[in-house]
């Protein structure tokens, strides 16, 4: 089959999308390149959905394969394994904006897999597989209402840069994604370095007017190359069926939504829903079944426009709040005896507890990718536990949304961090979900902004962060500040903001409709900057700047300098004198290339301990200095003295008295001490020195050692 290919520019890349010559019984199949950046990107959907199927299935896997940037896996296997965070995390950036754009009541199970077979290190691959997916789906024939456009943008010297490369992004104050189609912001994930509201907003319109070049180019693409649509209608809704569950449900639903307690909530909607299955399968005549899937859509549809109805109609939300109202605030730090820093935030029934521990650069994430091998020294790890919500379930590994939710407070708080110069310190910050209703991954950046000043980091602002909502009918629409996890689900966008009160820190916003306008999106940012002002204002009555002192369980670094040449003097010969220093001191050591050395210690006893024996390794034996000595050794010819540590020199027996020796060992024994005085150090670092010379004119000579000794 003749491959076809559409080559367009887009800002200052090439983009080429290849159909036709690879993956030819995929539904569909794309390699997608930008410079030697390719992703090849399948989909591949069934073509009947699996019976009883009540929701959609789809899986986005995305991977790296490490030839695309010619190295071999590392590790006893040598193949690639169990997808890192990074991957994980590009995965859920390709499946937020296309899973809105699945029609309503499509549930055949469809998959998209997107392989990096080719890395250019300054082009990032995320983009590529984004581009590479919607034209994949749009020309497979899978219901899908794309395109999508999708760009990278940069923010250097006050000017927005499109799809900047990764030398440029490393000059940039912003990296932000934004996904949607031709008349729609569908998704956008972003990290800044507190810029204002404005200018992130700006940067959203920016890169959705310069993703129309995608959208044009693959709809010529499908125009040339797709294949034909599926026949597929979505299912009819059963009008009777959905006015019998209203009758029967809508005053308890309308009922159970003035419950402000969420659990007492929940049992009473569960309450409404077993009356409406046991009333509908009452009136079932003999041999009928009911369909409690579809009697189950409808009562979420009930609930949907219950909740809905009232926000439009202007009266007060599920927990009885006006739209820009926060939750009740409560903020306790220093509540764990042993960590390094710890905190508990509590905003209405979403509580996390967060806990920061410090430690050393050895204690810095390896990750080892396409572009090579580096080290992330603060991480952030967010868990949610079922008893959060109040059920039970499995526990074991991080799941895709914990690892999303955990890089998004990261990304709010990474913009304050000290760099590793100001504060030699690994830092892992953990927040636990203990409470769950709306806004976890927000309750773990004010959590970790908590932990990290009570920790003793010397972060440069504190941050807040802050989820918003939206409610839209037709030319209506509300916003909702501080959303439940009730109003997240029922509602039409999710819009989670962090930053200090200079400026915003990180920006994700998911939306589940078209018609988000940028007057709605200003709204939002300026709800979202009024909550978070107020929050910062509760939390800096908690603690308003970082802990003077650190823990008294914290590793305290001390930093040195020597000279890189007496490196190996204090590492010794296959690292004996350094591992020999760091068990009698109880310290960690760590020495870069550089001579810089860092000593780690949770007692200052310890850390001047290593310190002078660090100093005393790495001194300068000078001429014509007097320095205590121990005899190492003896020979003939006269005695080997140890001045200091790992550095031995020479007595000539003529140098040991001012009288004749005739046999050294009468004169010096091993482990006797003595004063030397360094007479030379060759070329070789020879050294030479004299007992003779260390005298006082007043001292008498080296006495003869006592016989039988």
């Amino acid at each position: 089959m003749q491959a076809i290919i559409k080559e367009f520019q887009l800002g200052q890349h090439t983009v080429t999308l290849e159909t036709g010559a690879i993956a030819r019984q995929a539904d569909g199949a794309v390699l997608a390149s930008i410079g030697d950046t390719s992703v090849l990107v399948t989909v591949v959907g069934k073509r009947e959905a699996a019976p009883g199927q009540d929701f959609f299935p789809l899986t986005v896997n995305y991977q790296e394969k490490m030839y695309a940037a010619g190295r071999i896996p590392g590790g006893f296997l040598k193949r690639e394994g169990r997808p890192s965070d990074s991957e994980t995390l590009t995965a859920r950036l390709i499946d937020r904006p296309i899973r809105p754009l699945f029609p309503d009541g499509f549930v055949n199970e469809v998959q998209v897999i997107a392989t990096v077979v080719s890395s250019d290190p300054e082009i990032q691959p995320d983009m590529v597989a984004l581009i590479g997916t919607s034209a994949a789906l749009a020309i497979s024939g899978v219901p899908f209402n794309g395109p999508i456009g999708a760009a990278r943008v940069g923010y250097i010297n006050g000017q927005y840069v499109l799809n900047p490369t990764v030398t440029e992004l490393a000059e940039s104050k912003l990296d932000l994604v934004v996904a949607g189609t031709e008349n729609a912001v569908l998704m956008v994930e972003s990290e800044a370095e507190i810029l204002t509201e404005e200018e992130m907003l700006g940067a959203v319109v920016y890169g959705h007017d310069q993703s129309q070049a995608i959208i044009k180019a693959i709809e010529e693409f499908k125009a040339e190359a797709g294949k034909p649509d599926w026949e597929w209608t979505a299912p009819e809704k059963n009008v009777a069926l959905a006015d019998k569950v209203a009758a029967i449900a809508e005053q308890k639903v309308g009922d159970a939504y003035r419950i402000t307690d969420k659990v007492a909530r929940k049992d009473s909607l569960s309450e409404a829903k077993a009356e409406v299955l046991e009333k509908l399968t009452a009136e079932l005549a003999e041999g009928e079944d009911l369909d409690e899937q579809e009697v189950g859509k409808l009562f979420s549809s009930l609930e949907k426009k219950i909740v809905r109805g009232r926000i439009i109609s202007g009266e007060k939300r599920i927990d009885g709040r006006e739209p820009d109202m926060v939750r009740a605030l409560d903020v306790m730090t220093g509540v764990l005896p042993r960590t390094h820093g710890s905190a508990i935030f509590t905003r209405g029934e979403t509580q996390a507890l967060v806990t920061a521990t410090l430690g050393t650069e050895r204690d810095a994430q390896m990750m080892d990718d396409l572009v090579g091998t580096h080290k992330h020294h603060f991480m952030l790890h967010y868990n949610f536990p079922p008893f959060c919500v109040g059920e039970t379930g499995f526990i074991g590994s991080p799941k895709r949304r914990e690892i999303g939710h955990g890089n998004l407070a990261k990304r709010g708080v990474q913009a304050v961090m000290p760099s590793l110069e100001e504060f030699p310190y690994s830092v892992r910050v953990v927040s636990e979900i203990t409470e769950s209703n709306g806004s976890s991954s927000m309750a773990s950046v004010c959590g970790t902004s908590l932990a990290l000043m009570d920790a003793g980091v010397p972060v440069k602002a504190s941050v807040a962060g802050i989820a918003m909502g939206l409610v839209k009918e037709g030319e209506d629409f509300v916003v909702l500040s501080d959303i439940l996890g009730d109003e997240d689900h029922l509602g039409d966008m999710d819009f989670k903001v962090a930053g200090s009160s200079a400026g915003v820190t990180a920006l994700q916003m998911d939306i589940k409709i078209e018609g988000i306008t940028k007057e709605i999106m200003q709204i939002a940012l300026r709800q979202a900057k009024a909550a978070r002002m107020h929050i910062l204002s509760v939390m800096d009555q908690a603690i308003a700047a970082p802990s003077q002192e650190l823990s008294e369980f914290a590793p305290r670094i001390y930093t040195m300098n020597i000279p890189p040449k007496k490196i190996a003097d204090v590492i010794g010969k296959g690292g004996a004198t350094i591992r020999q220093l760091t068990e009698e001191t109880d310290t960690t050591i760590e020495i870069e290339d550089d001579g810089t050395v860092k000593i780690a210690a949770t007692n200052g006893n310890s850390a001047k301990e290593a310190i002078s024996r660090i100093e005393a390794l790495t001194a300068e034996l000078e001429v014509g200095t007097i320095y205590n000595g121990k005899v190492a050794r003896i020979v003939d010819f006269g005695a080997f003295v140890n001045v200091l540590p790992g550095k031995d020199g020479l007595v000539h027996i003529s140098q040991i008295s001012k009288e004749r020796v005739n046999n050294v060992s009468d004169h010096l024994k091993v482990g006797q001490e003595v004063k030397v005085k360094v007479l030379e150090v060759d070329r070789q670092g020879r050294v030479r020195l004299s007992i003779k010379e260390a005298l006082e004119p007043s001292e008498p000579a080296a006495e003869p050692a006592p016989k039988g000794e």
